[in-house]
C-alpha cells in the first residue's frame, strides 16, 4: 500500500469515526476502542510509508549522501 493509499483509508477511518458520532455509536466504547486504535496504527503506517517514499526519492535523484 502507498503512502497515497494509506492517507485515503486513514482519511476514511476518520470519517467513520465522525459519521459515528453523529450516528449515536460514541457510546459503543469497544467499537470506538477498535477504530481508534485502528486509526491510530494507520496513522504511524502513514507517516512511516511517507518518509521511506520520500528518502526512496531523495536517493533516486541524488544518490547516496555517505560521508
Amino acid at each position: 500500500m502507498t503512502a497515497l493509499q494509506m492517507q485515503i483509508h486513514l482519511r476514511d477511518l476518520q470519517t467513520e469515526r465522525a459519521l459515528a458520532s453523529v450516528e449515536g455509536l460514541s457510546g459503543n466504547s469497544a467499537y470506538m476502542a477498535d477504530l481508534n486504535l485502528e486509526i491510530a496504527a494507520m496513522h504511524l503506517a502513514y507517516v512511516g510509508a511517507a518518509v521511506t517514499e520520500i528518502a526512496t526519492l531523495r536517493a533516486q535523484l541524488f544518490g547516496s549522501q555517505q560521508g
